[in-house]
């Protein structure tokens, strides 16, 4: 086995086990849980932390008022303010004041004509209750029962639909001295801001903690539980980002003072916290500068995950008050709208909500700059300009790559022409594999040339490979975004079937959860099969039988492998090899090299399985 052929099968075999072995040799770290019995610095005096939960439904031990049952009966019932922007509808529930009604009217559940557009957060008594709460935790001076709380009815003081341009304020009074004011605005995007504001009117001193609150009962319905994606709890606190899935909340500690298991996090300036879904997300943002203690809280009683963000303790004389301000992030992870809260709403490390995954330093520079190809062509006027956008991008990484290529491939064509010499060292040096090895380093220092050469392009392009595998599958902007006639969602399979003449024959391929879907081959996995054999052939066929058996399976090995792959990622495949194959045939005739592909390929066709000529 000569050395070139030896460094082709090492690089075959990294390949195949990055790609099948990824996934069991590097799982995501676990989180480690914090403890929430231990001391933790209050900001003011007391805890509100700890008196926080009890006016939320997810806490149905401290409820004081109204049952499960009752709660989801009000709630149906409940009078609402009208949520209306050009992205976003919903409403507001005065019971509460819970913000629990919210779609995306940009985004659709699916492809198909007519589908329902993405529901984000949902009422008690829907399926999957899922809401942003508001309210005061009660301190010295002030009982329970004089704060808002789940079950409040608030009214409306100004604002009859909220929009982008006209924000709408609640008001409650407690009738014992405490008057509360809520105002809600939201801007053109998916960004809320929650003023809260107490005025105390009685001749007591009151101390209370604003917080905010999300809920969400159960897990997702369209959770993927693919640990290359994080779906769950996520939190930024003083620049220090923590990830936690909904499977692993539950792990908390036990807290016996709140029945329920949490995590507790002082934040000291900049932070927020929330739940991000593959391509959403709902967070809550305190004003940065501003102190507060980020608590993330599972039930098993209700089956209910949640996140707080309680702000300082605020004492407020009589005649005084108080305000507190926080953002509330809803709506998809769009790279360029997030990039901008961050950028200019000062949200610390927003765009880490994406995830970006261990290759960050490469996910993020790639699809920053996939990001900036298809703008620039959606701005041209290019239709599927995504796609187009990923076969340029493909172009400038081999464009960078190709100093490195250039040596390789002219070292690949070097040692063709080294050949006969090798085969008469290989003569000469019968089984005495010492001499052999001595007499071919030899050869490679008297002809400078590098056998290890060959390998380094291919070891370069598994992190890209990998990079791009997990921008094209996290990304928001990647979801349904078409290419060019039958491929209509880059994040997705190519939905083609070899199995139904790609549409000629009146049945519909295997769906994808069948036995059967490794073997419905779409249109671009074969067309990877193709390019991969091409390049392939580039090359003579290795003299060993075994290596010759091993490099003629490998691209239809591959072709299956990647059968089910985002449509986007076969592409850059394609692209890559394509492009690989037209840059080393060039490279290599330059240096006197002429490689006989066609001549390579009728050979292979002519020979039989344990590799004689017929």
């Amino acid at each position: 086995m000569d050395d070139q052929n030896k460094n082709l099968i090492l690089a075959t075999a990294l390949s195949f086990a990055v790609i099948l072995i990824w996934f069991v040799l590097f799982p995501p770290p676990e989180p480690t849980p914090t403890d929430p019995n231990a001391p933790v610095e209050s900001v003011q005096g007391e805890d509100p932390a700890a008196q926080a939960p009890a006016n939320t439904p997810s806490a149905p031990a401290d409820q004081p008022a109204a049952t499960g049952a009752q709660e989801v009966a009000t709630a149906q019932d409940a009078p609402r303010v009208e949520i209306n922007t050009p992205r976003v509808s919903g409403s507001i529930s005065l019971i509460g004041g819970r913000i629990d009604q919210l779609s995306l009217k940009d985004y659709r559940k699916t492809l198909e004509p007519g589908a329902e557009i993405v529901d984000m957060l949902s009422p008690l008594g829907s399926e999957n209750p899922y809401y942003a709460l508001y309210g005061w935790a009660p301190g010295a001076g002030v009982t329970l029962d004089q704060v808002p709380g789940a079950n409040t009815e608030w009214r409306v003081q100004n604002g009859d639909v909220l929009t982008q341009n006209s924000p709408v304020t609640l008001m409650w009074d407690n009738g014992n001295g405490l008057r509360f004011k809520r105002e809600i605005a939201i801007d053109r995007d998916f960004m809320f801001t929650v003023t809260q504001t107490v005025e105390n009117t009685g001749n007591q001193t009151a101390t209370l903690a604003p917080y905010g609150i999300l809920t969400r009962h159960g897990e997702p319905e369209n959770l993927k539980n693919f640990f290359i994606l994080h779906e769950g709890l996520i939190a930024m606190s003083d620049g220090e980002l923590t990830e936690t899935g909904y499977s692993d909340m539950p792990d908390f500690a036990y807290n016996d003072r709140e029945g329920a298991r949490a995590d507790v996090t002082q934040v000291s300036e900049n932070g927020w916290i929330g739940f991000t879904d593959h391509y959403w997300m709902t967070t809550l943002i305190p004003e940065p500068g501003s102190p507060f203690k980020a608590v993330a809280k599972y039930d098993q009683a209700g089956d209910t995950y949640q996140t707080e963000a309680v702000l300082p303790t605020q004492t407020v004389a009589p005649g005084a008050s108080a305000t507190a301000q926080t953002r509330l992030f809803a709506g998809a992870k769009e790279w360029a709208t997030i990039r901008e809260y961050e950028n200019r709403g000062g949200v610390q490390k927003f765009l880490d909500s994406i995830d970006w995954g261990w290759f960050f330093f490469l996910t993020k520079p790639i699809f920053a700059v996939l990001h900036w190809l298809n703008a620039t062509m959606a701005d041209m006027g290019i239709a599927g300009s995504m796609g187009w956008a990923i076969i340029a991008l493909t172009l400038l990484i081999k464009a960078i790559l190709f100093p490195l290529a250039y040596k390789s491939y002219a070292s690949m064509a070097k040692m063709k022409e080294l050949q006969p010499k090798m085969e008469e060292i290989k003569k000469s040096a019968g089984d005495d594999r010492q001499k052999l090895q001595q007499e071919m380093m030899a050869l490679y220092k008297k002809e400078k040339v590098n056998p290890a050469s060959g390998c380094l392009p291919i070891l370069l392009q598994i992190p890209i490979f990998f990079s791009l595998y997990k921008v094209i599958f996290v990304t928001l902007e990647l979801r349904h975004a078409p290419w060019i006639g039958w491929l209509r969602d880059l994040s997705a399979p190519d939905p083609s079937s070899i199995l139904n003449l790609f549409g000629l024959l009146p049945f519909a391929p295997p769906d994808p959860n069948s036995i059967l879907a490794i073997l419905s081959l779409g249109v671009l996995p074969i067309l990877l099969g193709i390019s991969m054999f091409l390049q392939q052939k580039l090359n003579p066929a290795p003299t060993d039988k075994t290596q010759a058996m091993i490099f003629a399976w490998m691209p239809w090995v591959f072709m299956f492998m990647l059968g089910q792959f985002a449509s986007g990622l076969v592409l850059y495949w394609i692209a890559n090899n394509t492009i690989t194959f037209t840059q080393q045939y060039l490279i290599m005739r330059s240096h006197g090299y002429k490689p006989n592909v066609f001549g390579n390929i009728i050979a292979s066709f002519r020979k039989k399985p344990d590799g004689d000529s017929e």
